[in-house]
């Protein structure tokens, strides 16, 4: 690490000082200090810097109002807090905030010169601003809703951190796309982007597919495997329904997130990750850890920043922006003239309660281009798509239906559709196993009577 690398310490602990001076100066940095947050300001005015350690709790100046100041005149400074175990709230505010992420006192030496070195090896340009952002944003967040653009603001904040972030939603929402924004506007943009479908993947299966497995740990390992998470290295581990991991697995899972080390099935030898881990589930994790079926040390090791996405029905103003957007990818990836949104289109869409939200939308969008004709969308193509009739869109207005009821209604047609199989009408929906057996028990809907 280049001795030119210039680190700034502020806290009012002279002996913290001078222990930190002594690590960081050992490892090649340079160092200067500060003992209270308005010295560092000066600090930070007139000298280079490239990276800011600060406590979270001094006098006078708070290591939070630090931050903010610096902020003003130093956007893109890394700052890194120390705090103690009692004031973590506090950093986790930090950390939403702007700062890359925090340290808990008492710390490990060895733990900070990796944190530092990480950070300062990743550090990358300054975040894009929303006009400026990648493609893959436009699904979910663009729009009028407040409650999207603030989750876009959250999100370029914790972008710039490594702490481990919580997705909460109901299925289709855009929970993946929300953790491949946030790697994508991360220092660790340029490597992996794994997913992993705790969901869908075997509980048997599971172990192996995060921690890999050595030749011969069982019957058909016939050769080393590399599991996902030694694949997420230096990159973003993105572990998608975490709610559904067995007791053991969660066991596995804490154990990497305390110390970042695995062990492959049938392996002796360790290996350190270091991988940013983004998680997502639609259920009650709080319900779960009541009830016994999911740990809480593991829960808060998760969610040390949480994220909820607002389901489609609670940003109605977004849906004809939506409906646009899908219309021209689809017209475009299919080398087809743009189709048309008449405005009772984008009405009727309003009306649609969306259980399988922003993916329910995207599919019934490009069913119903298939659908329609002379290039025009209208509802009764999205009707012969499998969406629900109802009035046109002016007696829409004069006796709105019920949203629960055009729910209910729909998750009957999916299962009737599919015979009363549960998991083909969460298919047909776009939703999860999970969430279609909450709704079916939800509405007191019986499957096999359908």
């Amino acid at each position: 690490m280049s001795a030119q690398q210039t680190i700034l310490i502020v806290d009012d602990d002279l002996h913290i000082l001078e222990v930190i001076e002594a690590r960081l100066s050992s490892a090649g940095f340079q160092v200067v200090k500060a003992s209270d947050a308005r010295e560092g300001l000066k600090i930070l005015k007139t000298g280079r810097v490239d990276l800011l350690i600060s406590d979270m709790k001094m006098p006078g100046m708070s290591g939070m109002e630090l931050l903010h100041k610096a902020s003003v005149f130093r956007p893109d400074l890394p700052f890194l807090f120390l705090t103690a175990y009692g004031t973590i709230p506090d950093a986790v505010s930090a950390v939403r905030a702007g700062a890359i992420d925090y340290l808990t006192k008492p710390f490990d030496g060895h733990d900070l010169i990796n944190k530092i070195q990480s950070i300062l090896k990743e550090k990358g340009p300054s975040m894009p601003d929303q006009g400026g952002t990648p493609s893959l944003t436009q699904d979910f967040y663009k729009g009028k809703n407040p409650a999207m653009k603030e989750l876009y603001d959250l999100i370029k904040r914790v972008a710039k951190s490594d702490v481990s972030v919580l997705l909460l939603g109901e299925s289709g929402v855009g929970k993946e796309r929300v953790a491949n924004l946030i790697h994508q506007l991360s220092p660790r943009r340029n490597q992996p982007f794994i997913v992993v479908d705790c969901g869908s993947t075997p509980s048997g299966l599971l172990e192996s597919e995060l921690f890999g497995h050595a030749k011969g740990a069982f019957t058909h390992a016939i050769r080393d495997k590399k599991g996902l998470i030694e694949a997420s290295d230096q990159g973003t581990l993105f572990l998608d329904e975490i709610g559904n991991v067995s007791p053991e697995m969660q066991i596995r899972l804490l154990r990497f997130l305390e110390d970042r080390k695995i062990r492959r099935v049938g392996d002796l030898r360790e290996r350190t990750i270091d991988c940013h881990v983004i998680s997502a589930t639609n259920t009650n994790l709080i319900e779960d850890i009541r009830e016994g079926r999911f740990r809480e040390d593991l829960y808060y090791r998760l969610r040390v920043v949480s994220l909820t996405i607002p389901p489609l029905r609670d940003r109605k103003e977004d849906i004809p922006f939506l409906g646009r957007h899908f219309i021209k990818t689809f017209c475009k990836n299919q080398g087809i003239p743009e189709v048309e949104l008449l405005p009772e289109t984008s009405a009727w869409l309003k009306k649609y309660p969306w259980p399988g939200n922003v993916r329910e939308l995207k599919n019934a969008i490009e069913a119903g281009i298939v659908l329609c004709k002379n290039g025009i969308l209208k509802p009764k193509d999205l009707c012969l798509a499998g969406l629900p009739e109802f009035p046109d869109s002016g007696a829409a207005e004069e006796n709105p239906f019920s949203l629960e009821e055009s729910e209910r209604q729909t998750i009957i047609r999916a299962l009737k559709e599919s015979r009363g199989v549960q998991k083909s009408a969460a298919e047909l929906l776009g939703i999860s196993r999970r969430a279609i057996h909450y709704k079916i028990k939800k509405f007191g809907i019986t499957p096999h009577k359908t």
